[in-house]
């Protein structure tokens, strides 16, 4: 249900206020593009610091701006079981095809808690559910055997986008769960997870140069391994610049330099260091997008 390129979607800010022209902007040109689908309100989309309303009013902009020409992958997760539960029963409200739900952040649950925060929502709400795993932003790690467990127990719960950047655990998850569509969440590790049964990517890359990655995954997908491999290279330099400081900083700074959004960050997101700035102007420059 889900493979190909989702884009982790920036959600475009103009005096601290939601930049709605400049998100349907880029919602028109991720589908120009090829996209597959958009994941709003997650960690690019600056989910922690949007209100209620804010998080229900992106979403819901969305759906009506794509008009089923992508599907929508909200972010839906929260440290509070009962605010993921609220998000995601308003995701399936407006017609979302599926919910990301990121691990719960700063608790540090066990795995047991993991599993019940997990259940509850599978069990309270009937969409399709991607978990979200990114212990580096989240503190607790969700092992392969527990995602296994929630697989098998919830028969929504259908994928996953797996952002530990071990391919050791990817490689495991597989193993325990050969049906279960994983989409990679680190841009490096794209390629490498097609190759041992992964679906596709979650973007960050993508709101800046999504054709290049939809001719990533498209070349690997048509058995085309050598210009899968061309493009990947290629593009690991410019990942990593893309990541010199914490997500979403640089690809907001990127985005604002390409006119596609103006700059704006919510505290305590801040602006780039200097040094790290002329890196990405460099880096755009060098990938042809910027001319300075």
């Amino acid at each position: 249900m889900f493979s190909g390129v989702y884009t982790a979607l920036i959600t475009p800010f103009k005096n601290d206020k939601i930049d709605f022209d400049a998100l349907g902007k880029l919602i028109e040109g991720q589908y120009k593009n090829g996209i597959d689908g958009i994941a709003p309100c997650g960690t690019t989309g600056e989910s922690t610091t949007l209100s209620y309303e804010e998080h229900e009013a992106v979403i819901e902009f969305c759906i009506k701006t794509a008009k089923g020409k992508m599907k929508i992958l909200a972010g839906t997760g929260s440290n509070s079981t009962k605010e993921a539960i609220y998000f995601t029963q308003f995701a399936k409200k407006v017609g979302c095809d599926g919910a990301l739900i990121v691990s719960p952040y700063y608790n540090k649950p066990t795995q047991k808690g993991l599993y019940i925060h997990f259940k509850s929502i599978a069990d309270t709400v009937d969409i399709p559910i991607v978990l979200y795993n990114i212990a580096s932003r989240t503190s607790v790690n969700i092992e392969p055997a527990t995602m296994a467990k929630l697989f098998n127990d919830c028969k929504n719960i259908i994928g996953v986008k797996e952002a530990s950047g071990s391919l050791t655990q990817m490689s495991a998850i597989k193993a325990l769960i050969p049906d279960i569509e994983m989409l990679a969440g680190d841009d490096t590790l794209t390629l490498p997870s097609l190759s041992i049964g992964g679906t596709g990517v979650v973007s960050v890359l993508s709101n800046i140069i999504p054709a290049e990655i939809v001719t990533l995954v498209k070349s690997f997908k048509r058995g085309d391994l050598e210009e899968a491999k061309k493009i990947h290279y290629k593009l690991l330099p410019f990942v990593r610049t893309m990541f010199v400081e914490t997500n979403p900083i640089p690809v907001k700074t990127a985005a604002s330099l390409l006119g596609l959004c103006e700059f704006g960050l919510r505290l305590p997101m801040c602006e780039m260091e200097d040094s790290n700035k002329v890196k990405l102007e460099k880096a755009l420059k060098d990938f042809g997008l910027l001319k300075i």
